[in-house]
């Protein structure tokens, strides 16, 4: 895609000035690294606090007359009973039981706001309005730039500007005032570590920006560390790790299937897809979404084939690359349930040579989210 095209966020002129190196992402030019380079970025994260332009994301506003039990009727998760000025995570899913979309949804009093990922954003608004009735209006917030403060720091640097955010936990949402500028924030984020996004209007996104780089503990950091960041802490990533294909069973995200959704629960089903998604929870997928450690130092990277020791293709990697806090390479894949079982050895298949892998049970590195 030639750059002529991509769509801008409203720190574009602000990333080149800062030197980043741009790459066309879900048809918008955004940052992949910048001179600290995408390892030292990454670190940063981890010790200190990273901004992340995340302008490109869909800010969707839902309103109207029974929201909240219209919208549960799109998604497997609790949303009647979720407080005002708290966030969820959510998925939309499709008839066959597929994930259409992971996203958050806030409950904001008088409307819902619902992020979603840039590359579906626009299918997402189509399929919200195809399925919600006319009474719920639905609107793009195209004026909203939205930026992610994440890190061990984040919190201090934040409530040093806005004192009242230091008491917010994870998945706290509001409104607070950043430099008198106007924001609406959550206590959330994709790193695995504390910290906020934060939507506030796209004529003050360059100044907030500058803002929260003004401070000491805080770096830009750009597409690159972000991926590597996710994967460490066990995160998917939409169209790698999930897709209309996959059911939130197999992407191993029973945890994100509301109790009170579940087969046999209070308000169980009602979604698209609820009838398959219950029977893979009664009985189980043929593969399963899982977290490996690869021996060695060798990367292993997306598309690259799971093995037995007979040779035996038996799952795939969807995500893979060099964890900068683990030291070596970090996997994420789908692997047949059925071999998981038998505690089959299992080897990556990289370039004709079998790298031995184990299976995690946690993620690469600890989440560190502030839970109060």
């Amino acid at each position: 895609m030639s750059t002529d095209k991509l769509l801008t966020t409203p720190l574009n002129a602000l990333h080149r000035e800062m030197s980043a190196k741009m790459v066309p992402f879900a048809g918008y030019d955004m940052p992949v690294q910048y001179p600290m380079g995408v390892l030292k970025e990454h670190l940063h994260v981890r010790s200190a606090a990273g901004l992340f332009d995340v302008s490109h994301m869909g800010q969707i506003r839902v309103q109207g007359h029974n929201v909240a039990e219209e919208l549960e009727k799109l998604m497997p998760q609790d949303v009647l009973g979720l407080p005002i000025n708290r966030q969820r995570y959510g998925l939309l899913t499709n008839e066959q039981g597929g994930v259409l979309d992971d996203l958050m949804f806030a409950n904001c009093g008088d409307h819902y706001l619902v992020i979603v990922n840039a590359a579906c954003k626009d299918q997402d608004y189509a399929w919200l309005r195809a399925h919600l009735p006319a009474q719920i209006t639905l609107e793009m917030l195209e004026g909203q730039g939205l930026l992610a403060l994440q890190g061990p720091k984040a919190r201090q640097v934040l409530a040093r500007l806005a004192p009242a955010t230091e008491k917010m936990v994870f998945m706290d949402t509001g409104n607070c005032t950043i430099a008198d500028i106007p924001c609406w924030l959550s206590c959330s984020g994709y790193t695995g570590e504390d910290g906020f996004e934060i939507s506030v209007a796209q004529e003050n996104t360059e100044a907030l920006a500058r803002v929260l780089l003004a401070e000491t503990e805080v770096e830009f950091i750009g597409l690159g560390a972000r991926d590597s960041l996710r994967l460490e802490a066990g995160l998917c990533l939409y169209g790698h790790d999930m897709s209309d294909a996959v059911s939130p069973v197999e992407a191993n995200l029973l945890w994100a299937i509301s109790k009170c959704r579940r087969p046999g629960a209070e308000r169980a089903g009602g979604y698209p897809g609820a009838n398959i998604i219950a029977l893979h929870l009664l009985e189980g997928t043929e593969s399963k979404r899982v977290l490996l450690d690869v021996e060695g130092r060798a990367p292993v990277r997306e598309g690259a084939d799971i093995v037995n020791d007979k040779g035996d293709i038996i799952g795939h990697v969807t995500s893979g690359g060099f964890g900068p806090s683990v030291g070596g390479p970090i996997v994420m894949a789908y692997v047949n349930n059925l071999s998981l079982a038998s505690g089959d050895v299992l080897f990556a298949s990289v370039r004709k040579k079998l790298l031995p892998m184990t299976l995690r049970q946690a993620p690469f590195v600890k989440q560190r989210y502030h839970r109060g």
